[in-house]
């Protein structure tokens, strides 16, 4: 079966003309598709929220966050061919696309089964490492089951995306994210509000919505081609093709994978502390969703221009492009961080109906708030990072920030008398500080040593 041309037709140059404009135009459906996701797993938490119990609450905050974890580690190491592909088409090699979709589809194909088949497997144990509360903890189960047998639509999902971004088509991810959107809300509200299965339900919709978003969406891509010469018989593992993919994907997986985890361990030590701090830690954590937005965008849309740029030999013109991002996102950033940090307890009211978890979550959300003032800096840096090949780099800062900063503070502070949220939050905004300085010092250092740009054959860091 072979696909017409499609992506050429969507494809955007990065390499010639205006700066901000075209980046601006490229970001905002990424940030909108954002929106959405952000909506998809807020939807969740809004609905048990609003009609089930604490204990649903905390059990959807802590499978949420194992599962968000997972499925960063997917779409972070699709980052590889995000950047490949991208870098190709830099260089005019566009031949070459079919046969990276083709190989990506083998590698990640098998990811999802694996990790459809051991999830479930270790659900229990993974409830239990996790400190899940006692009243929470078969719910925890449950929707760690439901949503680790539901990993191969989950990582499809954020596959189809990171394959039309790498071309520069920033509108397909955004329709995948919409539908899925739709199909949680709908499903939110019939098994939970409807049915009342709690975060049972959760988990069902969740992964039901992502299953039909990909099927949806295969069939809309289909119908409208493909921008080069696409085969089935092309999805088979290319050794050429993966190791580039897996050299370039996986520092930055293993990266996001470990700071996911660095904050399963802060969840962790928060559960500690009862039901009420784990559901308000929780809500918090879905408001942040929100409140990065804009240098979460920036983030993904740097990449792809970066990477285009690159391919291309247009240093300069990629470093403009770092500027004017921050420039932007530092702007948003002061908003959000008034926002958040001032009234706090009007965004975390939106996602639950108990006093004490709004007020616990608003104290926790004030770390937050303070980390917007950073974020719109780091973000930025680690999306230009990724795009440039750097990926070795940006895996060590992260690290560094996760586990010689974040944790550590994290930990001193949950044993500080008297304990407060706040201050255990503050281990955020504490790593994130420390990573952009490290970004800063790397951004001088190689520009000292050298001027010519890492291509994807060399050896990247």
């Amino acid at each position: 079966m072979r696909f017409s041309l499609y992506i050429m037709k969507e494809q955007v140059n990065f390499t010639e003309g205006r700066i901000i404009g075209p980046l601006m135009k490229f970001a905002m459906p990424v940030m909108f598709a954002l929106f959405l996701q952000a909506m998809y797993g807020a939807v969740d938490l809004f609905v048990v929220g609003k009609f089930a119990t604490p204990e649903d609450v905390s059990a959807v905050t802590t499978g949420s966050q194992i599962m968000m974890t997972l499925g960063n580690l997917v779409t972070s190491l699709a980052m590889g061919t995000t950047i490949y592909f991208g870098q190709q088409i830099g260089m005019g090699n566009l031949k070459k696309g079919g046969a990276i979709i083709g190989a990506s589809i083998a590698l990640f194909a098998s990811i999802g089964l694996i990790m459809s088949v051991c999830i479930p497997l270790f659900a229990n144990s993974i409830a239990d490492i996790m400190h899940a509360p006692t009243e929470a903890f078969d719910q925890t189960v449950s929707y760690i089951t439901i949503c680790g047998a539901g990993m191969i639509a989950i990582v499809f999902y954020n596959l189809i995306g990171a394959i039309f971004r790498s071309m520069g088509d920033s509108k397909t991810p955004l329709m995948t994210v919409a539908i899925a959107c739709v199909f949680n809300i709908a499903g939110d509200l019939f098994l939970i509000a409807g049915l009342g299965l709690g975060a049972k339900g959760a988990a069902i919709a969740t992964v039901a919505a992502q299953l039909l978003s990909v099927i949806i969406s295969v069939i809309i891509i289909r119908r409208k081609g493909l921008s080069f010469e696409f085969e089935l018989k092309m999805i088979r593992f290319k050794g050429e093709i993966i190791g580039h993919v897996i050299r370039l994907g996986l520092p930055i997986a293993l990266q996001d994978f470990l700071v996911g985890s660095s904050f399963l361990v802060i969840q962790a030590i928060v559960n500690d502390l009862g039901v009420t701090a784990s559901a308000g830690v929780g809500v918090s954590q879905k408001v942040c969703g929100f409140i990065m937005l804009v240098p979460l965008a920036f983030m993904q849309s740097i990449s792809a221009f970066v990477a285009q740029n690159v391919g291309a030999g247009k240093m300069d013109r990629a470093t403009r492009a770092l500027k004017s991002t921050i420039s932007v996102s530092f702007i948003f950033g002061i908003a959000m961080f008034a926002l958040a940090f001032f009234r706090g307890d009007l965004l975390t009211g939106l996602f639950a109906k108990d006093e004490p978890v709004i007020l616990a979550g608003a104290e926790y959300l004030k770390a937050y708030a303070i980390d917007c003032l950073f974020t719109c800096f780091l973000f930025c840096f680690i999306g230009f990072y990724n795009g440039k090949g750097n990926t070795t780099f940006v895996m060590i800062q992260g690290l560094i920030g996760a586990f010689a900063v974040r944790i550590p503070v994290c930990f001193v502070m949950s044993n500080w008398e008297p304990v407060s949220l706040f201050h255990i939050g503050l281990g955020t905004p504490c790593s994130t500080l420390v990573q952009i300085i490290m970004c800063f010092v790397f951004l001088f250092i190689s520009r000292k040593q050298s001027p010519k740009v890492p291509l994807i054959s060399q050896n990247n860091d």
